[in-house]
């Protein structure tokens, strides 16, 4: 079928299926368009400190400077990131594209087995990191090629003497920040204010020029960086732009942010669309602590919110958020988890402005779908957004009606150019006529609209974060008192999904939180096991293959009795 043509009249009126992808020369293009266009306008707020477009522009171009003048550091070399949702992040990240250089995103509740696996696979030569996660560093940075060390603490976008008491409160009087000792570490301040004395250079990046290593696990349960080019990120926001239709007011826009900007999702959006529209971004470094984050919004008139459905959930149950003046959102965006009815319509209730679904991946930049706002369909993931073709296919890779369900394919200029040094794996992924194969099982509606009916893989998706069956078996497996075991996820109120793990123990016997602490100190607390099964035997395979599935659908039975 031709899914191109089928679409053609699917679309509200104004939305085009093609969009101008040569509208901007690079990332930095876009950035530096924005700060030429909203100068003086709020940019990123975060902790009580607001950086200007301009203030953006200067603080940038100054670690640029610093990282072309003071260091060994070249262009195409990669510099990791590592902290949560604080204005410091888009300085260090705009500051490394200004000066070439590929960004890693890096998780800031990663372990220190899965920061080394990055570190090392990303070939990462500097590491820009948030104070209160240096402890990991520290024991990490032996073990890498990583040379230079910047160290950023919370307050350090205030004034010097607030930055001073704050950044002392947090350490001292809060005790968030564990001792560590990384020799040679630069402090991000005073790396700023010798990049201010040096001479930017700026640098010719064409837009197929990587960008940034988008890091996401795979069905081995390694971490793989998909390699996003600087035209993968620029079509994205371009592509997006026409499907939030006339919601968008350039340089009037207050925009919440609790989604951490090192996932995909909230790196594009904020870091790119709304930037673009020379919003307000509001950051929220802490979004599980609901009182502070309510407390928070009370001082923005937002018009604009980007979370998911746990984020919703929780909001919503909380009585001072529902006391908030939501009288100019008019934009709510979901991604990073499936979005239930009961939620959204919770939210509309409370808040008076429907969700907007949408569909991505981090190698898809990400986003592929999206509900146009006068044409929202809740249960969908929307349209395919412009210059974006998609297909359904079946296990032999032939294309599947319109009604049927299929695996989802996706052909645009926003999929990514492939995974990071993993020929093998990139080849896997795409059919041959050249569609990146998401690994969803995705219905094609007659009105164009997609609905995603299950996941062809096994991936379990907790609070919108991905985590592999794999990795959490071959952790769990290499307890000494564990014969073999099985990761499934299972419905949870809370976060979507909880992961539950089936034990096959040794004969010495093993317990629930003897295997819940051994994971603590190797996986990232989402990734940690919620519960616990213990058996005599797996469910197998006549080839010896554990059957997840099988065992994922006893669950779900077992709660339909209920």
């Amino acid at each position: 079928m031709d899914f191109e043509q089928f679409y053609q009249d699917k679309y509200p009126a104004g939305i085009p299926r093609e969009v101008d992808l040569k509208k901007y020369k690079n990332m930095v293009d876009v950035f530096e368009q924005a700060v030429k266009k909203y100068g003086d306008r709020p940019a990123f707020s975060a902790v009580g400190a607001t950086l200007t477009y301009k203030d953006l522009d200067t603080q940038s171009r100054n670690f640029a400077a610093w990282l072309q003048n003071k260091t060994d550091l070249k262009p195409g070399d990669r510099i990791a990131v590592q902290m949560p949702n604080v204005s410091q992040y888009p300085v260090v990240v705009f500051g490394a594209m200004r000066a070439g250089m590929i960004v890693v995103n890096t998780n800031p509740l990663y372990t220190t087995r899965e920061m080394e696996h990055q570190f090392n696979d990303s070939g990462a030569k500097a590491l820009v990191v948030l104070a209160n996660m240096a402890e990991n560093a520290e024991k990490v940075l032996p073990h890498t090629g990583i040379e230079h060390v910047i160290i950023t603490e919370v307050a350090d976008m205030h004034s010097p003497l607030k930055r001073t008491l704050m950044n002392a409160a947090v350490k001292y009087l809060k005790k968030m920040v564990p001792p560590f000792n990384i020799p040679g570490a630069h402090k991000l301040p005073a790396v700023l204010s010798a990049g201010a004395r040096e001479k930017f250079t700026p640098v010719d990046i064409k837009l197929d020029d990587l960008a940034a290593l988008q890091y996401t696990g795979g069905t081995t349960g390694v971490a793989k960086g998909a390699m996003l080019t600087h035209a993968n990120l620029v079509a994205n926001l371009t592509q997006v732009r026409p499907m939030l239709e006339d919601q968008i007011e350039e340089g009037k826009e207050v925009v919440i942010a609790p989604l951490p900007l090192y996932h995909i999702y909230s790196f594009t959006l904020n870091c790119g669309i709304m930037l673009e529209a020379g919003a307000h971004n509001v950051l929220i470094p802490n979004p599980r602590d609901i009182p502070g984050f309510v407390k928070e919004l009370k001082n923005h008139r937002f018009t604009a919110f980007l979370g998911l459905n746990t984020l919703f959930v929780a909001l919503c149950n909380n009585e001072e958020f529902q006391d908030l003046d939501f009288s100019g959102l008019k934009l709510t965006a979901s991604g990073g988890m499936a979005l239930t009815s009961d939620t959204a319509k919770m939210w509309e209730r409370v808040t008076g402005c429907e969700i907007s679904e949408g569909y991505g991946m981090t190698e898809t930049s990400p986003v592929v779908t999206f509900n146009p706002r006068s044409a929202i369909q809740i249960g969908t993931i929307g349209l395919p957004i412009p210059s974006t073709v998609i297909k359904t296919i079946d296990d032999d890779g032939n294309e599947t009606p319109v009604g049927e369900p299929g695996e989802l394919c996706v052909k645009g200029p926003q999929v990514m150019r492939g995974y990071w040094q993993r020929p093998d794996d990139t080849q896997k992924s795409f059919t041959e006529d050249g569609y990146l194969k998401t690994g969803d099982i995705a219905l094609i509606q007659e009105d164009g609209y997609i609905r995603i009916v299950d996941r062809k893989k096994d991936m379990i998706i907790v609070s919108g974060f991905n985590v592999f069956p794999n990795e959490i078996e071959d952790v769990v497996t290499s307890h000494p008192k564990v014969v073999e075991c099985a990761a499934v996820g299972i419905p949870d109120a809370k976060s979507g999904e909880a992961v539950k793990v089936y034990v096959v123990p040794t004969k010495e016997g093993v317990t629930a939180n003897e295997i819940k602490e051994f994971c603590r100190e190797r996986l990232t607390a989402y990734k940690v096991p919620k519960h616990f099964e213990f058996r005599d035997e797996l469910p197998k395979s006549n080839v010896g293959k554990i059957l997840r599935r099988e065992l994922r659908d006893e669950e779900l039975k077992k709660l339909a009795s209920q």
